[in-house]
């Protein structure tokens, strides 16, 4: 795969019969952390009474609106001129990843077969996107979790609501009954764990995603990995300072060991 770190050119296609204008800004806002957003095109018959509300957005945000007439009546062909661009652009040789926006399981796919050409994939829809289609990409972004550029707050999804419950910190109670993430985090602190027992939350991070391209601790209520490991109370901190570097390292140990 492309490296992570360096400044990465990003394709973002949008798929408009099943995403939200509302999420737009945010989705492009946290896509920017990874690299530069070179291209912007959302898919769409903008004839449709159903996405007559995205002008504004588009026009804000200046993504490229593709239009594509629904052939047959309730049926959605935009999915087929989304994956012609996206090979279009794939054979152009100018992308290091793609953000295909999409609840749809249709692109499952295509994200496949992006990385098979050692693209990265970020794949952007809700929390009901079916599973083959997240676990097909390198980093799946969960629309609820994020926040909109200028406010505190998730964004909100229409038409329907995230529950508060379901965005709200989740206590050491609620964490340690969850088994499938202890399992996790404790598995990702063991492949990674020195003589010591001592791993680095960034490797941890790291190996979580690879493993489980959905996973995000926004999920659970903690910006980031060490804020979840911390609230769990199952593990050890220990931040350490690296000589000639400012920043600090995080290393995470599990207590049982």
């Amino acid at each position: 795969m492309k490296d992570l770190h360096s400044e990465k050119k990003i394709a973002v296609l949008i798929d408009a019969e099943n995403a939200q204008y509302s999420v737009l800004s945010a989705v492009l806002s946290e896509l920017a952390k990874h690299g530069h957003i070179i291209v912007k095109k959302a898919y769409g018959d903008w004839s449709s009474a159903h996405l007559k509300n995205w002008k504004d957005t588009l026009n804000e945000l200046a993504i490229n609106p593709v239009q594509q007439f629904s052939y047959t009546q309730g049926k959605n062909s935009s999915d087929a001129a989304m994956i012609i661009d996206a090979m279009d652009l794939l054979y152009s040789n100018k992308f290091d990843a793609f953000a295909l926006v999409s609840s749809d399981s249709d692109f499952t796919k295509l994200a496949s077969r992006l990385k098979e050409s050692q693209i990265y994939v970020f794949g952007v829809g809700e929390y009901k996107t079916p599973l083959a289609f997240r676990n097909a990409c390198d980093d799946f972004i969960h629309t609820e979790v994020l926040r909109a550029p200028e406010s505190d707050e998730p964004v909100e999804m229409a038409p329907v609501k995230q529950s508060n419950s379901e965005l709200s910190k989740k206590s050491k109670r609620e964490l340690c009954c969850d088994t499938r993430l202890i399992n996790i985090l404790r598995n990702s602190v063991r492949d990674n764990a020195d003589a010591d027992g001592w791993a680095q939350v960034g490797g941890c991070g790291a190996l979580i995603k690879r493993q489980y391209p959905d996973f995000d601790a926004r999920t659970y209520g903690f910006p980031t990995f060490t804020k979840l490991y911390e609230a769990t109370e199952l593990f050890e901190i220990d931040k350490r300072k690296t000589p000639g570097i400012r920043a600090l390292d995080v290393y995470v140990k599990d207590k049982r060991a």
